[in-house]
Protein backbone atom coordinates (compact mmCIF):
# COMPACT_ATOMS: atom_id res chain seq x y z
CA UNK A 1 0.00 0.00 0.00
CA UNK A 2 1.23 3.06 -1.02
CA UNK A 3 -1.49 5.75 -0.80
CA UNK A 4 -2.24 6.92 2.35
CA UNK A 5 1.42 6.41 3.82
CA UNK A 6 0.48 4.32 7.22
CA UNK A 7 2.45 7.14 9.27
CA UNK A 8 -0.54 9.73 7.98
CA UNK A 9 -3.28 7.39 8.96
CA UNK A 10 -1.14 6.74 12.23
CA UNK A 11 -1.48 10.18 12.92
CA UNK A 12 -5.58 10.37 12.61
CA UNK A 13 -6.17 6.81 14.94
CA UNK A 14 -3.96 5.66 17.92
CA UNK A 15 -3.50 2.22 17.29
CA UNK A 16 -3.05 -0.18 13.98
CA UNK A 17 -5.80 -2.88 15.41
CA UNK A 18 -8.27 0.67 15.08
CA UNK A 19 -7.32 1.25 12.08
CA UNK A 20 -7.88 -1.78 10.61
CA UNK A 21 -11.03 -2.50 12.42
CA UNK A 22 -12.70 0.84 10.89
CA UNK A 23 -11.57 0.38 7.72
CA UNK A 24 -12.80 -2.99 7.42
CA UNK A 25 -16.40 -1.76 8.68
CA UNK A 26 -16.62 1.45 6.40
CA UNK A 27 -15.18 -0.38 3.47
CA UNK A 28 -18.24 -3.41 4.42
CA UNK A 29 -20.92 -0.28 4.36
CA UNK A 30 -19.18 1.09 1.17
CA UNK A 31 -19.80 -2.53 -0.59
CA UNK A 32 -23.10 -2.62 0.80
CA UNK A 33 -24.63 0.91 0.36
CA UNK A 34 -22.66 2.48 -2.37
CA UNK A 35 -21.66 5.53 -0.30
CA UNK A 36 -18.95 7.39 -1.05
CA UNK A 37 -17.62 10.12 1.12
CA UNK A 38 -14.44 11.75 -1.12
CA UNK A 39 -15.38 13.04 -4.77
CA UNK A 40 -12.33 11.10 -5.93
CA UNK A 41 -10.67 8.30 -4.79
CA UNK A 42 -6.90 6.80 -6.03
CA UNK A 43 -8.01 3.11 -5.03
CA UNK A 44 -10.47 0.88 -7.29
CA UNK A 45 -10.87 -1.22 -3.61
CA UNK A 46 -12.96 -0.74 -0.84
CA UNK A 47 -10.76 -0.52 1.92
CA UNK A 48 -8.05 1.69 -0.16
CA UNK A 49 -11.07 3.96 -0.21
CA UNK A 50 -11.91 3.81 3.39
CA UNK A 51 -8.18 4.41 4.33
CA UNK A 52 -8.14 7.20 2.36
CA UNK A 53 -11.14 8.85 4.06
CA UNK A 54 -9.40 8.26 7.27
CA UNK A 55 -6.28 10.10 5.58
CA UNK A 56 -8.60 12.82 4.84
CA UNK A 57 -10.16 13.46 8.53
CA UNK A 58 -13.75 12.23 7.39
CA UNK A 59 -13.36 8.82 9.00
CA UNK A 60 -12.90 9.22 12.59
CA UNK A 61 -13.26 6.18 15.56
CA UNK A 62 -15.88 6.81 17.69
CA UNK A 63 -15.63 7.40 21.75
CA UNK A 64 -16.41 4.19 23.33
CA UNK A 65 -19.30 4.74 26.22
CA UNK A 66 -17.34 3.29 29.37
CA UNK A 67 -20.93 2.42 31.19
CA UNK A 68 -21.71 -0.12 28.22
CA UNK A 69 -21.43 -3.96 29.00
CA UNK A 70 -20.90 -6.32 26.61
CA UNK A 71 -22.37 -10.14 26.73
CA UNK A 72 -18.65 -11.76 27.04
CA UNK A 73 -18.07 -9.32 29.84
CA UNK A 74 -21.20 -11.13 31.68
Amino acid sequence: MLYPSIDALKSKIDSKYSLVSLAAKRARQMQEQGDERLKGYVSYKPVGKALEEVAAGILNKEKQDESTIYEDEV
